[in-house]
């Protein structure tokens, strides 16, 4: 068996005053991030730049006790090794560590007691320069018997931590509040996604439904409402049915639907007579950020138009669009894949059909704003390599701002997927509307949710700006 894959122990007999094993490790920013997951220990020291710059180490260093654990790792793993039993460890510090940094860590026999099988073991950490950073005395029994084991394999750990929305939600930080109706929430997932929100200091809520229903929703989600405005009503459709005039009247300029049905909310809001609708068709937008990806990622439309025709997929991108430009400003043009099972049109696939009648439509200026090619697969839309071995230029493939979906069930498809197997967070906003509207899910995060909530005070700023109609 190779060595370097087998664990083996010195035993108490074995071991020798003087006996020293060593060990070297480099301190990266992920062992910092992975050893504050681990231990619950988010002092900024270790993880905040600005505050660290500050402090009187001038940056950020790594846990004290991650040089501790290696003084563990030696002695569980190579001297004594397996079968150890760590008693008790006085560590002190020297220096501190510094991402980047690598640190050698030395122990060795200082004293031995048979009557228990008690080692005492002397330690010392040092940097490349040579400079003590930690030094310490450990206390172990020492095993009695050897033991050889194949050295256990760890699980590849990835890290999926990735906040691109913080930048958005802070720039709300300069804007008012915008008043907000939340309907029907008599949950504690509806009452939470508007308390953090407030908290946030994005929304003055207005909250729409039954107030005895609401009142015991907020007593079993532990948030305080009675400073903000009940408008009660008897049932859930009726709570919409309100909402949408406070919409159209402009006594709200937000809505979020709580615990209420998609269909239920929509169907209140879709006739004209309502005052909410604008020029372009009703869709949903996904705003998805993704580790696997680059950059914020756009997907329509997921939850609202089953099988939208050409003209509503019109829309959609035009809506979508607009999105983006609020979120990136109106400089750039964002880059829209119109997404197929191939990139070749073929009359019999619809979808590529309607793809190809989208580029038309935006080479004469009838969607603007936007470079937009299809039929694109998704490989093709978001990755770069797959267009390098296929061939094919374009402005969009392989780097896509938004990717329009041919139906509901292929975009929440994707949606998910990114959601569940990539990790991705996903924000949301239904617009068309004359006001953003949020559909919460019960598996949104709270980060998820806030960001549905920014984007709906960006889009309400650009609208009041006159920037959106």
């Amino acid at each position: 068996m190779d060595g370097k894959k087998e664990l083996v122990n010195v035993t108490f007999d074995e071991l020798k005053i003087g006996q020293s094993a060593s060990l070297t490790r480099t301190l990266t920013r992920q062992d910092i991030q992975l050893f504050a997951i681990l231990s619950g220990d988010v002092n900024p020291a270790h993880l905040d730049e600005s505050f660290a710059e500050d402090s009187i180490f001038r940056g950020v260093v790594g846990h004290g006790m991650w040089t501790g654990s290696l003084i563990s790792a030696l002695l569980g793993t190579a001297l004594p090794g397996p079968g150890t039993i760590y008693l008790n460890e006085e560590l002190a510090f020297k220096k501190p560590v510094r991402p980047g940094e690598t640190i050698r860590v030395e122990v060795s026999v200082k004293e031995k007691h048979p009557e228990k099988h008690i080692v005492l073991f002397e330690s010392r950490c040092t940097n490349a320069l040579g400079e003590t950073v930690a030094t310490g005395t450990s206390t172990v029994i020492a095993p009695d018997r050897k033991i050889r084991r194949r050295r256990p394999e760890l699980p590849d750990v990835q890290f999926h931590f990735h906040d691109r929305f913080r930048d958005l939600i802070d720039r709300c930080e300069q804007l008012p509040r915008i008043k907000a109706a939340i309907i029907h929430p008599v949950s504690t997932v509806a009452i939470q996604a508007m308390a953090a929100a407030v908290n946030e200091c994005l929304i003055d809520p207005v909250l729409i439904g039954p107030a005895d229903r609401i009142r015991q929703a907020a007593s079993a989600a532990e948030v305080d409402i009675d400073r903000f405005e009940i408008v009660s009503t008897e049932h859930s459709h009726a709570a919409a049915r309100l909402a949408a005039e406070m919409a159209a009247n402009g006594s709200v300029s937000a809505m979020m639907k709580g615990s209420l049905s998609t269909d239920e909310l929509m169907s209140v809001l879709a006739p004209p007579s309502v005052g909410l609708r604008t020029e372009h068709h009703v869709s949903h937008v996904y705003v998805v950020d993704v580790s696997s990806y680059h950059k914020l990622l756009l997907i329509t439309d997921a939850a609202i138009n089953i099988s939208p025709t050409l003209s509503e997929k019109a829309d959609i991108c035009r809506n979508a669009i607009a999105l983006w430009r609020v979120m990136a400003g109106e400089d750039v043009h964002p880059k829209v894949a119109i997404l197929a099972a191939t990139e070749k049109v073929r009359p019999n696939m619809q979808a590529t059909v309607d793809a190809a009648c989208l580029c038309k439509m935006a080479d004469r200026h009838q969607i603007k704003h936007a470079h937009i090619d299809g039929p694109l697969a998704l490989d093709l839309a978001i990755n770069r390599e797959v267009v390098q071995q296929k061939g094919i230029t374009s402005k969009v493939a392989g780097d896509a701002d938004i990717l329009v979906a041919p139906d509901i069930n292929s975009g929440n498809m994707v949606a998910k997927q990114l959601t569940f197997l990539g990790h991705a967070a996903a924000a949301g906003l239904v617009l068309g509307a004359r006001v953003p509207i949020i559909l919460t899910s019960r598996s949104d995060t709270k980060r998820a949710r806030l960001m549905s909530w920014a984007l709906a005070v960006l889009v309400s700023e650009a609208r009041r700006q006159g920037q959106l109609k």
